[in-house]
C-alpha cells in the first residue's frame, strides 16, 4: 500500500502554488483591491462577496463563510479528497509525489488504460453489433434519447464469452491478468478467461476526475442478476463511489441537491427529463464514505427510497450512516415513493416536475430520526418516555458539535420532559451539552481567551510575526486557556517563518484545534494601531501579566492566612514592582 505523503512535500507544494491561478482555472476572478473577487462558486449570490487572497494564499466567502487553501478548495468544489488535491496542485507544478517509507504510489495507469479501452469498446458495440438492436431496443423503451446515452457512456457487452478478452488481450496472459485486476474478466480455473460482463447494457462508473473506474451491466432478458457490478479492484471500490456524480458535477456548476436512487436506470432516466442532480449507490446501503463524499459536493442530501419495509430499513441504514457528518449547514432529508413507482417511472408517467415536488416535501432527518424512534410508545407515559430516550441516546451521540446536535438534544428534552444535561447529552465526546454560563466573578486569567485570542489570530494572519518572539520560555509557561495552542503555533512558525495563513491551514487540518484555527484565519485580521510587531509584543506582554497577576494573587492569599517564606517574600516584592512598571 502507497506509504503517506511527506509533510515537507506538502508544504513546498503549497509555498510553490499561487492559489489565484488554482482557483481561477475553476472561477474567474478580478482584481479587487489587494486581493481577487468572484460570486462564490458555493452559493447562489448576485454580487460578488467571495475573495482571495495572494498574500495570505486564502480563500474566503463573505456571504456563505467558505475558507481554505488551495487544497482546500480542490477538496471542496472539485471533490478531491485530501492526497488527490495535492496530487493536483503537484501535477501543476510538474512534481512527482513522493511517499513516506521508501514506498512508491501504485501505479494503476494500465488498470485505467483497459477500463478506457473497454469502455470504448463496449460503446463500439452499442453501434454496430450484429445484436446492438436488443440493447438499442432495451433503451429506447426506457425512453433515452441516443444524447442521454452518450452522456453517460452507454455501451453493449456483447453475449460471446470471451468478446472482450480476445479484444483487447488476444493470447497475451500478461495482458489477460491485467482485465482480471481491472474487473473486466475472471479466471475461472487455471488458464481458463472468461469476460465478466456478457449481453449486457453497459453503465461506465466514473472517479471524481472522470476516468473510468468500473462498470454496471444490465441483463436484456431474465437472466441473473439483473445487474452485475465490477468487484472490488485496485481503483474501484463500491462503498464509497456513486454512480452519475461526475455527470451531475459536469452538469450543475453549483449543486444545490443530490438525491440518491437506487438504480443506474433511476439515474439515467432523470437526467433525461432535465433532473441532473441524481447519483445511485453501486448495489449497497449509503455508507459513511458515500454520505462524506456527497457532502463534498452538496450541503444538501435526499435519500429516495421505495416507501416499502425494504425501503424503510435502507433508509435507517443512510439515517444512522449520516449522523457523524451532520455539520452546522448541512442537510438530509427522506423521499418515499409510493407503491409501484420508482424514479424512473415517476419521471415518465408524472413528468419531472412530479418529482421535484416530491424532493422539495422530503420528509427531515430529524423529523425522520424521531418520528421512527417514537413509533409504537405511549408519549403522556413515563414508560414511553424513558424508551424513547433509551432509543435516541446512541443515535444523537454521533453527532458531531454544533447547533444541530445541541437541538437534536432540546427536541429530545421536549418530548422526554426532562433537561437535556440528564439525558446524557453528548456522552460520546462532552460536544453537544450546553455551555454553562461564566461566573462573573472569574479572575483574570480565566478571562484571558478574549486575548490569547488576538494574539493567536494575529499569527494565523501574519504569519511571519512568529519568527523571532523573545521570552519563549515565558510564554511556554503560561497556563492560561489557549497557552497550548499558542505555543504550538509559535514552535511551527519558528520552524516555518516562510508560511502562509493558506499554509497554516494546512498544518492544521487535522488537528483537534484546526476548526478553530480555520475560523479564526476566516474572520477578519485585528485592527493595527501600530506597526505589526509593537502590536503584537504589547499583547504578548499583556498576556505574561495575566500570569504575574495570578501569582501576586496566590502569595497574597497566602500571606492572609500564614507567613511567606524568604523566597516567597522576594518574589512577592518583584512581581510586585514589575507590574508596576
Amino acid at each position: 500500500m502507497a506509504g503517506r505523503i511527506p509533510r515537507q512535500f506538502i508544504d513546498d507544494v503549497l509555498a510553490r502554488t499561487d492559489i489565484v491561478d488554482v482557483i481561477d482555472s475553476y472561477v474567474k476572478l478580478t482584481k479587487g483591491g489587494r486581493d481577487f473577487k468572484a460570486c462564490c462558486p458555493f452559493h447562489q449570490e448576485k454580487s460578488p462577496s467571495f475573495t482571495v487572497s495572494q498574500e495570505k494564499q486564502f480563500y474566503h466567502c463573505f456571504g456563505c463563510g467558505a475558507h481554505g487553501s488551495a487544497v482546500g478548495f480542490l477538496m471542496e468544489y472539485a471533490g478531491l479528497d485530501f492526497p488527490e488535491a495535492v496530487e493536483n496542485l503537484a501535477e501543476r507544478l510538474g512534481l512527482e509525489v513522493p511517499r513516506e517509507g521508501g514506498a512508491p504510489r501504485a501505479d494503476y495507469a494500465a488498470v485505467h488504460e483497459v477500463l478506457d479501452a473497454a469502455n470504448r469498446w463496449f460503446r463500439n458495440q452499442l453501434r454496430q453489433h450484429q445484436r446492438k438492436s436488443m440493447a438499442v431496443d432495451y433503451l429506447k423503451g426506457r425512453g433515452l434519447s441516443g444524447q442521454i446515452a452518450g452522456t453517460y457512456e452507454l455501451g453493449f457487452a456483447p453475449p460471446a464469452r470471451d468478446a472482450l478478452l480476445q479484444e483487447l488481450a488476444g493470447q497475451d496472459i500478461e495482458r489477460r491478468n491485467l482485465l482480471v485486476t481491472a474487473g473486466l474478466a475472471v479466471e475461472r480455473t487455471p488458464g481458463q478467461y472468461a469476460d465478466k460482463f456478457r449481453g449486457r447494457v453497459m453503465f461506465p462508473i466514473h472517479s471524481r476526475r472522470g476516468q473510468v473506474i468500473g462498470f454496471g451491466g444490465r441483463v436484456l432478458d431474465d437472466g441473473q442478476p439483473k445487474y452485475l457490478n465490477s468487484p472490488e479492484t485496485p481503483v474501484f471500490h463500491k462503498g464509497r463511489e456513486l454512480y452519475g456524480l461526475w455527470q451531475a458535477r459536469r452538469a450543475n456548476r453549483k449543486l444545490q441537491r443530490l438525491v440518491v436512487v437506487e438504480g443506474y436506470m433511476d439515474v439515467v432516466a432523470l437526467s433525461q427529463f432535465g433532473i441532473t442532480w441524481a447519483v445511485a449507490s453501486l448495489g449497497t446501503a449509503a455508507t459513511g464514505e458515500h454520505v462524506e463524499r456527497l457532502f463534498q459536493a452538496t450541503s444538501h442530501i435526499l435519500f429516495c427510497f421505495d416507501g416499502d419495509r425494504a425501503g424503510r430499513q435502507a433508509a435507517w441504514r443512510a439515517l444512522e450512516n449520516s449522523l457523524p457528518y451532520l455539520r452546522d449547514g448541512r442537510e438530509v432529508g427522506f423521499m418515499f415513493l409510493p407503491d409501484g413507482e420508482d424514479p424512473d417511472t415517476l419521471v415518465r408517467n408524472r413528468g419531472p416536475e412530479a418529482f421535484t415536488a416530491a424532493a422539495d416535501a422530503a420528509t427531515p432527518l430529524s423529523d425522520y430520526l424521531f418520528g421512527e424512534l417514537a413509533a409504537g410508545l405511549e408519549l403522556d407515559r413515563i414508560e414511553g418516555r424513558s424508551q424513547l430516550a433509551e432509543r435516541a441516546r446512541p443515535l444523537l451521540n454521533k453527532l458531531p458539535p454544533g447547533v444541530f446536535g445541541e437541538l437534536a438534544w432540546q427536541r429530545l428534552a421536549e418530548q422526554t420532559r426532562l433537561p437535556a444535561d440528564r439525558l446524557g447529552a453528548g456522552e460520546a465526546g462532552g460536544s453537544n451539552k450546553p455551555t454553562p454560563a461564566r461566573p462573573a466573578h472569574e479572575p483574570a486569567s480565566s478571562r484571558s481567551p478574549s486575548l490569547m485570542r488576538t494574539v493567536i489570530t494575529m499569527l494565523v494572519h501574519y504569519p511571519h510575526l512568529g519568527g523571532n518572539i523573545s521570552g519563549r520560555e515565558a510564554l511556554r509557561a503560561l497556563t492560561v486557556p489557549g497557552a497550548e495552542l499558542l505555543n504550538e503555533l509559535l514552535d511551527l512558525l519558528a520552524e516555518r517563518p516562510d508560511l502562509t495563513t493558506g499554509g497554516v491551514l494546512e498544518l492544521f487540518r487535522d488537528h483537534p484545534h484546526g476548526p478553530h484555527i480555520a475560523k479564526l484565519a476566516a474572520g477578519t485580521p485585528p485592527l493595527l494601531d501600530t506597526g505589526l510587531d509593537a502590536e503584537l509584543g504589547d499583547a504578548l506582554k499583556k498576556l505574561l501579566n495575566l500570569k504575574a497577576e495570578e501569582r501576586i494573587r496566590a502569595l497574597t492569599e497566602k500571606a492572609r492566612d500564614a507567613t511567606l517564606t524568604p523566597a516567597e517574600a522576594q518574589e512577592f516584592k518583584t512581581l510586585l514592582a514589575g507590574h508596576k512598571n
